[in-house]
């Protein structure tokens, strides 16, 4: 098969998919789920295909899309080695989701809905992993926000469903609104939006090369992988299903604005770069703190995302995307063991998502258990793990380049070490602490097999040897250069020496501090003071609520009455639009009071005293 034509394939199988669901077999779950996970596999069949048919070469072809004029927009792939190590992990990773949704949507009656979701979701993004140039990518951009908006919102009839999945569109559509303003200013400069062409422009013309297109481009992704200041979505996303906080929220979505950056990183300056790596510095110590006054499993693992997610802009600000690539592969494979593993728990505890009323899993759930477990030590950057490659070439490139990143990196690696800690410790080991953990039963096999799957490649996932050599050329890169950069061996000793004291440190703080199967959170009964503080999470939420609701509507109830009452009733309609107003004016008058005609009347009686004494 042409890798074209399985690209085209692996793009349009689960759209066809979607479409078949909506149409036919809306009400046939059953139906719905198998041409869901049978769309997903051919995705990652055809995906593989295109891969290894691709060689060393790039591969790019297009069609134009759109005519007006002298503008024309195209519809094109751009299938290089950074789109194929992407692809590679979307197409199985997306695979072993759905896999895991056979079993824990089993029961749910809006099956047929989800599983839909999902297609239309993989169809999305496959669309910005392939797209050659920023106006395709920011179409498939909005489908992943809308398909990221009906998966959230999947349980419609709880209140924090419906206000999560909002929030998610909302606050997204923020970003990208940055986002279109960068796109239209990419185009006012170069006069193209075609990815390889902006970048032959800016190899030739370093000068070209513009720090406001940056900074609004940026924007698309500060929403998307939830940064500073539009990073609150991300939490309460954790309303949806489980599966799909594995999908859009480990995996996929919220590294697709990563995987954006890496894309247009010619188009970054120093001076942007520099600020992309300190905000991801502040967002992954920020995250790692808020993470210990969270009870729930899925809120936990929500903030540990939003640390990883800092972690990769750091490398990619420090000047090193192969590096942030490397990392957001390997988070892919544990994070999507871990949250997995938590909708395993969830099954298995009957729906409780808080670790203090579970306990005692080990026992009762030892597959799900000792999964979970190599995710922990996966993500906190055990040695000869997943994690421990990626994270620990993140702090030597901090470390190389700047000293307060490193240090404060390092403090995020201590307290990912805690708080995961603190999770499995509570909910795994000790007695069950609830009716829920007591009765809790391993999950079936549909759930246990991805799960022991991501658990392999969290443990040689990291190993870029074992990796084909069409993939991960741009990684392969970068850590090269890193390895060859002065001072590397130097920096590659300290980071071993810090980089375990954190992870070691961190478990066994939280393990002596929590214990095993504890009852109650010790930092909130102890120091309520801090969980108090840490539980606020500075207040975002609060600050954003009063915004809204004090200024925002206020401000908007305004234009409305100036866009009704003066646009619409005296500009466009004249004097029947006067009349009108007047009408309603006198209209409003007649209330029906008596005590309000009298004060109408007194009033009147002091604009004639007035008018007759000469005051008017």
């Amino acid at each position: 098969m042409p890798p074209v034509t399985a690209l085209l394939i692996t793009l349009f199988a689960p759209l066809l998919t979607a479409a078949g669901i909506a149409f036919f077999f809306r009400r046939q779950g059953g139906v719905a789920s198998a041409l869901s996970v049978g769309a997903a596999t051919l995705l990652c069949v055809c995906a593989f295909i295109a891969i290894n048919g691709r060689g060393d070469a790039t591969l790019a072809a297009s069609c134009d899309w759109l005519s007006l004029g002298q503008f024309k927009v195209s519809m094109g792939f751009l299938f290089d080695d950074v789109a194929a190590t992407m692809l590679a992990m979307v197409s199985f990773v997306g695979l072993l989701i759905h896999i895991f949704s056979l079993g824990y949507m089993k029961t749910d009656k809006a099956r047929a809905r989800f599983f839909g979701g999902l297609s239309i979701f993989m169809f999305s993004m496959m669309g910005i992993v392939l797209a050659d140039n920023l106006i395709m990518i920011f179409v498939f951009w909005e489908l992943v926000g809308f398909s990221s908006y009906m998966l959230i919102g999947h349980y419609l009839e709880t209140d924090e469903a419906k206000a999560a999945s909002k929030k998610a569109f909302i606050v997204n559509r923020i970003g990208d609104l940055g986002f279109l303003v960068g796109i239209v200013t990419a185009y006012w400069h170069f006069g193209t939006t075609d990815l390889a062409a902006m970048e032959a422009l800016t190899l030739g013309h370093p000068g070209l090369v513009n720090a406001s297109i940056a900074a609004f481009l940026m924007c698309g992704f500060i929403g998307k992988s939830a940064q500073f200041p539009l990073h609150v979505w991300l939490p309460d996303a954790m309303a949806g299903p489980t599966p799909v906080s594995a999908l859009i929220h480990a995996a996929t979505m919220v590294a697709a604005g990563v995987y954006f950056l890496i894309r247009i990183v010619f188009l970054f300056p120093a001076e942007v770069l520099d600020f992309v790596a300190w905000l991801g510095t502040a967002v992954a110590v920020y995250a790692g703190f808020c993470a210990y006054a969270q009870n729930d499993i899925k809120r936990i693992l929500a903030y540990s995302t939003l640390s990883q997610l800092g972690y990769m802009a750091a490398a990619f600000g420090l000047g090193y995307p192969g590096v942030a690539l490397f990392h957001l592969i390997t988070h892919a494979f544990f994070k999507a063991l871990l949250f997995l593993g938590a909708g395993s728990v969830i099954h298995g505890c009957h729906h409780e998502q808080d670790i203090f009323k579970m306990g005692g899993l080990l026992k009762r759930m030892p597959v799900t258990a000792i999964t979970s477990a190599v995710g922990v030590l996966a993500l906190c950057g055990v040695y000869g793990l997943a994690g421990f490659y990626s994270k620990d070439a993140i702090l030597i490139a901090g470390g190389l380049g700047t000293t307060p990143i490193f240090f404060l990196l390092t403090l995020g690696a201590f307290l990912t070490a805690g708080y995961m800690g603190r999770l499995f410790w509570v909910a795994f080991l000790g007695a069950p602490k609830s009716d829920a953990a007591s009765h809790a039963k391993e999950s079936p096999l549909t759930m246990v097999i991805p799960l022991i799957i991501l658990a392999g490649l969290s443990v040689v996932g990291g190993m870029i040897q074992l990796w084909p050599e069409s993939l991960g050329g741009l990684i392969r890169h970068d850590l090269d250069h890193l390895h060859h950069a002065e001072g590397y061996a130097a920096m590659h000793h300290t980071v071993l020496i810090f980089g375990s004291a954190a992870w070691v440190i961190g478990l066994l703080a939280a393990f002596f501090f929590y214990g095993a199967g504890a009852k109650e959170d010790r930092l909130a009964s102890k120091v309520p003071a801090v969980f108090g503080f840490l539980k606020a999470r500075l207040w975002f939420d609060e600050i954003y609520g009063f915004y809204v609701a004090k200024i925002q509507d206020r401000f908007a109830a305004l234009l409305s009455f100036l866009d009704v009452f003066l646009l619409k009733g005296l500009i466009v309609r004249g004097s029947a639009g006067l009349v009108t107003l007047l009408g309603l004016g006198a209209r409003a008058l007649h209330v029906g009071n008596v005590h309000a005609y009298v004060y109408w009347f007194l009033g009147g009686l002091l604009l004639f005293w007035a008018y007759a004494g000469g005051l008017l």
